[in-house]
Order: C-alpha cells, then structure tokens, then sequence
C-alpha cells in the first residue's frame, strides 16, 4: 500500500481545496510578509526577512507534499468494500479485552487519520493487526502502551 495513497471521495476532496488554499492565498501572504520585511533595511541582519524567507520554504515544500499525495491517490469507493474481512474503509466494532469495553473505528489511509472521528491508519499499530480479520476472531496488538487484545465483533461501512 505505501505506493499509493489511498483516499476517500472526501478525503481527496479535502486534500485539493487544502492544496488551493495554499497555492492562491498561502503564496500571497508568504511574499507579501517577505516584501514587507525587505523595506525594513538591511536584509543581512533582518531576522523578519529570514523568517519570511524560512516560511516561504515551508510553505513550498508543504504544497510540494501535498502534490506528490495527490498525484499518487487513488480514490477508493465504498461501495465496493468486501465487509467479509477487516479492510480499509470499513468501521470495525471491537471489544477491548483489557477493558472490556467496545469500540467502533473506521480504517482510513495515514492521511485521513483523525482520532477524534475514531478514524485511525491502516498504517498504525492497531489498523496493521486487525487487517484481514473477520468476525469472532481476536487478534494481539502490540502497542506504544503494551500489549493490547481485540476482538471483531462487527464489521460495516
């Protein structure tokens, strides 16, 4: 999966009006901070100026970034999701064998990933294990705060 970046309708949509946002009004503001810092004299010792310059190049590698996700995005549908199996885009109900309590999260790509929309990466410790499970089965997940069991009580778009 690390050669394409796979994205939602929204997701991509989200992405490209981000990418808008910076090339049209990012770069303006970028050279306009840049040009007000060089009519304040000496450019060898205008710390404005740097800093405008270092943010302009942040800004640059930035959309750079963002092109590069782009260009390598495939959209994916849902309606196409085989539920059968735990996959990316499908909402995944688990139980927290440690807790005992459940949880539902969505399965998304890396740049999707939102905890607080309880959306998490495939990429991440606990989307890596529970791909390709399917209801009933219970996997061990090793994570930054130890080792942690689910298991998959439902899956569902």
């Amino acid at each position: 999966m690390s050669d394409y970046n796979y994205l939602t309708q929204e997701g991509y949509d989200k992405i490209t009006a981000q990418l808008e946002e910076m090339k049209t009004t990012g770069r303006q503001e970028a050279a306009a901070a840049i040009a007000e810092a060089r009519e304040k004299g000496d450019l060898s010792e205008n710390a404005e100026y740097d800093a405008a310059k270092d943010a302009q190049g942040m800004l640059e590698m930035k959309i750079n970034e963002l092109e590069v996700a782009l260009s390598n995005a495939r959209i994916l549908d849902e309606s196409q999701i085989d539920l059968s199996k735990v996959t990316i885009l499908a909402n995944v109900k688990l139980l927290n064998k440690r807790s005992n309590k459940e949880v539902t999260y969505k399965l998304v790509s890396a740049s999707e990933a939102n905890l607080k929309e309880k959306k998490i990466s495939v990429s991440s410790p606990i989307g890596e294990g529970l791909l390709g499970l399917k209801i009933g089965d219970t996997a061990k997940i090793q994570t930054p705060g130890g080792q942690i069991e689910f298991k998959v009580l439902d899956i569902s778009l």
